[in-house]
């Protein structure tokens, strides 16, 4: 099954979920996770990279971290 955007008004194919935690001011972007969480947002490729975080937060690109940590142990 393939999950949609969750940006309203958006078509697109969803490709990254968006975690966060108010606690620590940090955002994460994780490659598309397998099962849909209903405290994760889905997100298309134009709306990852256009994400802003409100000042003061910390955003985390971690969908290239599995890849690098990989190739780094090889």
């Amino acid at each position: 099954m393939v999950r949609q955007c969750s940006r309203t008004g958006c078509a697109e194919r969803a490709t990254v979920t968006l975690t966060y935690e108010y606690a620590r001011a940090q955002v994460w972007l994780d490659a598309l996770v397998t099962d849909r969480d209903p405290h994760s947002y889905d997100l298309c490729d134009r709306h990852a990279a256009r994400l802003t975080v409100p000042q003061g937060w910390q955003l985390r690109d971690r969908r290239d971290e599995r890849v690098h940590t990989s190739l780094l142990a090889g």
